[in-house]
């Protein structure tokens, strides 16, 4: 008995010293995770609850010449409501009218929203959604709504905002105006005008906000104020007219369908700037319709046939190794260089005609002729020509893309003995639609090569921050009488009864410009394989030319057919007269020197209209645009605009009380 009484004793005493052993270590992790490992935990433990989140800016807006919007910032915010931060008397006190404001700007029963408060009150919900997609106008009168109006903390009232880009034109110019998008991993992908000018203008900077954790792993933003303030992006004005890229996405279009081609792109612009007007590249899906997927102006470089025909004539005159009064034979319309041979598109040639017919007649036999028997000896002559024109180099555009330009030189990989032959008719040699255009341009301009611009200058509100003039790239490609020649030469083609551009010709409206027809896939022996590339290049008036424009089209239907005077050259010649309906060429009065009236007009009644306490909807017909939109989204009403200019008409009539109208739409003309 005593034995075990003892054996029990020793165990007592074993259990209490570990006992005691582990309450030691229990006070020694306490003190270690108190003083010493304290801030750590509570860290730890905030970064579970709390968590510092990015702001995203807003994007800075992309504007036509016009002020036009073509990519718009738009926040659309979120409204929740947190139940729990709200007194039992402000809830039962406000509810109702909250209610019956939010019913009554969302059209729905009153009921609606007091089921929907009452039972995230019941479950303590402390982030219950309420609206999504809310536009600002809204988002600043909701927060004036009853209950709503004391706040986060007493009004349980929350908001969340994202920013969303928009495009007032739609798919037109699409490619052009362009985005800038990152994905996860921070990696960037920038298309056209919007992506070329993220980074240094539009993006803005990011702001940081701090938000609380809270149940089922949902995200409160914590307070008022964000930690860090976003700042907004610049605005960015460019030099796209949009009345003018109206016309060129729908003249393309129309041929492209009409010719079932697989894709076509246009570009125009003003001559003595460089400034590009308007830019458009349509392609063709699996279903048959078109949209703009690729920028074929910018990013495409290919062979461009008779086009280069310019570039080639340009060297030769320069050279003095011809003249256009030059007789050539065209040798039956087949030319022998070593084992290849250059054929006309005339079965039989031309017979022997001058340099300047040859042109207008577009003979490869002629071109092949001049350019190998006059350089044969020193290939290096005529390729350093064409680069001391430029031809190339890159334009250096801020578009992402562009391709590169192709003149070989000789030596160089894939240079052979008939490589002159062919570089003289526009094969192996490969520009970019903007690029050739940038050359006839030049021609237009008296030899001034100016860089195609694409932007004219960067905005904060109303203040001016940059500014981009017209960039020179060289200040004479070649002497002033070779460029007097090229132009007639050009004109030629449309006006002489000969020349390939003649169903262009129209006695009301003078052109001047160059047809091509590419042949892709020469190489494959395959009929069925053989595909087009119709083109017309040039510039408009033909005398003191306003804009130089080109149009090229890829793989029209070869039955409906392909040659660049029957494809491109319609869609020339009609952007042209349209382009010109509504751009007339005058000459320039000094602004300074008479008052526009119109102007003043306009300025007087919109100010009129902005004095005076509006109860019920003003009438806004005959007011400009911008003036109307400024006067209606003030008195707090969405509005929807379509088209340009003045105010033909309103959705709403005047007089209707502003409480009754949320959105309205005007017509402009």
């Amino acid at each position: 008995m005593a034995i075990t009484e003892k054996n029990i004793m020793n165990r007592l005493y074993l259990v209490a010293t570990g006992l005691v052993v582990l309450a030691i270590a229990v006070v020694v992790k306490l003190v270690d995770i108190q003083m010493v490992q304290g801030e750590k935990y509570k860290e730890l433990a905030l970064s579970k609850t709390e968590k510092m989140f990015t702001i995203e800016p807003n994007r800075g807006n992309l504007y036509s010449e016009d002020g036009s919007l073509l990519a718009a910032s738009v926040p659309k915010y979120e409204i929740r409501f947190d139940a729990k931060t709200v007194s039992q008397e402000n809830f039962e006190n406000h509810v109702g009218a909250l209610s019956d404001s939010l019913g009554k700007l969302f059209d729905r029963p009153s009921s609606y929203y007091r089921q929907l408060f009452r039972k995230a009150r019941a479950n303590g919900n402390r982030y219950k959604l309420v609206a999504r997609n809310v536009g600002y106008l809204d988002y600043v009168r909701i927060k004036q709504f009853p209950l709503f109006n004391l706040g986060p903390y007493k009004g349980g009232f929350v908001e969340t905002h994202r920013v969303v880009r928009e495009y007032p034109l739609g798919k037109m110019a699409a490619r052009s105006i362009g985005y800038e998008r990152v994905d996860e991993n921070g990696y960037y992908t920038r298309v056209g005008l919007d992506g070329a000018f993220g980074e240094t203008y539009l993006r803005g900077k990011e702001g940081k906000r701090l938000k609380q954790k809270i149940a089922k792993g949902q995200w409160k933003p914590v307070g008022l104020d964000n930690i860090v303030e976003p700042q907004d992006g610049l605005d960015v004005v460019s030099t796209i007219d949009v009345n003018i890229q109206d016309i060129a996405h729908h003249e393309l279009l129309k041929q492209l369908e009409k010719y079932k081609a697989d894709h076509g792109c246009v570009v125009v612009m003003e001559t003595q700037t460089g400034e590009i007007k308007a830019i458009s590249n349509l392609g063709r899906t699996s279903e048959g319709k078109y949209y703009e997927k690729l920028n074929y102006a910018v990013g495409e470089s290919h062979e461009p046939g008779s086009t280069f025909k310019l570039m080639s004539l340009v060297a030769a005159m320069e050279d003095k190794v011809v003249d256009t009064s030059s007789v050539i034979d065209t040798e039956k319309g087949r030319y022998r260089i070593y084992d290849g041979v250059v054929k006309d598109s005339r079965w039989g040639g031309y017979g022997k005609i001058t340099v300047s017919r040859a042109f207008a007649v577009s003979s490869n036999t002629a071109f092949a002729k001049i350019i190998n028997e006059n350089y044969k000896e020193e290939p290096e002559k005529f390729v350093n020509r064409l680069m001391n024109m430029g031809l190339h180099k890159k334009l250096d555009l801020p578009i992402i893309g562009e391709g590169d330009p192709v003149i070989r030189y000789p030596g160089d990989k894939g240079w052979s003995g008939i490589s002159l032959g062919w570089m003289s008719h526009g094969y192996e040699v490969s520009l970019t639609p903007i690029q050739t255009l940038a050359f006839y341009n030049a021609i237009a301009n008296d030899g001034e090569y100016v860089k195609p611009r694409l932007i004219q200058e960067v905005k904060d509100g109303n203040k001016v921050v940059k500014r981009f003039d017209k960039q020179v790239l060289n200040s004479s490609i070649c002497s002033k009488e070779t460029v007097k020649k090229a132009q007639q030469l050009l004109k030629d083609v449309v006006e002489k009864d000969y020349g390939t551009g003649h169903k262009l010709y129209s006695k009301n409206f003078s052109m001047a410009g160059k047809t091509g027809t590419t042949q892709k896939n020469y190489v494959d022996k395959n009929p069925d394989k053989l595909a087009y590339i119709s083109s017309f290049a040039g510039y408009f008036p033909a005398d003191n030319p306003k804009y130089s424009c080109i149009v090229v089209i890829h793989e029209p239907d070869k039955e409906e057919g392909y040659y660049g005077a029957d494809v491109s050259g319609p869609v020339f010649k009609s952007m042209a007269q349209k382009i010109h309906a509504i751009s007339p060429m005058v000459d320039e009065v000094d602004s300074g020197s008479f008052k526009d009236s119109d102007l003043d007009k306009d300025y007087q009644q919109y100010f009129a209209q902005v004095q005076k306490k509006h109860s019920t909807l003003p009438n806004v017909r005959g007011m400009s645009g911008m003036d109307a939109v400024s006067l209606l989204e003030n008195l707090g009403i969405q509005v929807e605009v379509h088209g340009n200019g003045k105010v033909k008409k309103q959705s709403v009539d005047q007089g209707t009380r502003l409480d009754q109208v949320k959105k309205i739409i005007l017509e402009l003309s």
